[in-house]
């Protein structure tokens, strides 16, 4: 049974790589029946999150508590900013990246849980994995990712991966 809590701003599991997207993991799915799980990306500028990707288990929803943060759906961009809510639901190509000059932060809503054991891996790893090793970890999580559409991304908009 998980006990009442309060975590402060800098509490819960951190990693925040140079230059690189951060997480903090504030609810862990596996103490919570598996239902979600909520974690904090920390985008440096100019910082892509994440290959596009897609998944097939999972709906994600990103609130903006700061900076301006890109996402892409498909062929579509759009910009969003504090206080502004991201559907991403799944089955659908997606990624997003630090948009602007400042830092930004983000909440990552998931549901149900459990890719954020996949984000913890990475977090982990301590390097960038290869396009191979990537796809072979996020198949059991019903992820796939499109590395050419990711290098034409950080191209297009001069992002760091």
């Amino acid at each position: 049974m998980v006990e009442h809590r309060i975590l402060g701003p800098e509490d819960g599991e951190l990693y925040q790589p140079q230059q690189a997207c951060g997480d903090r993991f504030l609810v862990n799915s596996r103490e919570w029946g598996g239902h979600f799980s909520l974690v904090e990306h920390r985008l440096p500028p100019k910082v892509l999150a994440a290959p596009v990707h897609r998944h097939t288990h999972e709906d994600e929803f990103s609130f903006i508590l700061e900076g301006s943060v890109g996402a892409r759906f498909g062929d579509e961009e759009v910009v969003a900013r504090p206080g502004d809510l991201v559907f991403k639901p799944r089955d659908e190509w997606h990624t997003f990246w630090n948009a602007g000059e400042t830092p930004a932060r983000l909440l990552e809503i998931i549901s149900p849980g459990g890719l954020e054991e996949l984000f913890r891996w990475l977090d982990q790893l301590g390097g960038e994995p290869s396009p191979e090793q990537l796809e072979q970890k996020a198949r059991p999580y019903g992820c796939s990712t499109d590395m050419d559409a990711t290098m034409a991304l950080i191209a297009k908009h001069g992002l760091v991966f």
